[in-house]
């Protein structure tokens, strides 16, 4: 495994290359940014469309103990039921070489109409509206995969102030309930992972729970 590399004067930003064996599609990207932002600020997630490199994406963070933390704490973390595999990456990303101010300007414009062309033809879809209850500081997550556990779901709130517990229902795996300190805070964890897929084929569902 490489080292973590100081990329440019002033500040640490480490590329973590994940491996997961599918293809890296907009909403896909948005579940890698829940996941790993928990850990510090994210600058950008590129995806490997390459045959030799696919199923491959950078993960680039701003600060070297996040990526670090990341790194540590994610490793062999099921996602999409495979688990994933992760390293600091050997080479610089296009990402990395705009941070270190290397990348040429052709290439610079070519990213920039592309990515002129991707907000238009390639807005992310929002998740369909869920029937809600009156706020609560409890949530009721439903939908959720037979692998689902405590840990997993731990992890994804737990980046969200006011996070108390996971309470898991017993016999029933597709369902759980989440504790927050106030109904404000549970909502902005509510909003943040609405339709969040642990899995290709569970939409992660979540309400207030009844009072």
């Amino acid at each position: 495994m490489t080292s973590p590399r100081t990329l440019s004067s002033g500040s640490q930003v480490i590329v973590v290359l994940l491996f997961v064996l599918v293809f890296l599609s907009t909403e896909l990207k948005r579940s890698l940014y829940a996941l790993f932002s928990q850990f510090g600020q994210i600058v950008d997630i590129v995806a490997m469309k390459t045959a030799k490199m696919r199923g491959q994406a950078f993960v680039v963070f701003k600060e070297l103990a996040a990526s670090t933390n990341a790194l540590r704490q994610l490793q062999g973390f099921p996602f999409y039921n495979k688990p994933m595999r992760i390293q600091y990456a050997k080479t610089d990303s296009e990402v990395i070489a705009k941070v270190k101010g290397t990348y040429g300007d052709k290439e610079k414009k070519k990213d920039k109409k592309k990515k002129a062309l991707e907000l238009g033809t390639n807005v992310p879809k929002k998740p369909a509206p869920v029937p809600d209850n009156p706020p609560n500081y409890i949530l009721f997550l439903s939908n959720l995969p037979e692998e689902t556990n405590e840990m997993m779901l731990s992890m994804l709130f737990n980046q969200f102030p006011g996070f108390k517990e996971v309470r898991l229902v017993p016999g029933k795996h597709d369902i759980s309930f989440v504790e927050f300190e106030s109904d404000g805070q549970a909502g902005v964890a509510k909003d943040a992972l609405q339709g969040f897929r642990i899995t290709a084929t569970c939409a992660m569902k979540i309400t207030f729970a009844k009072k």
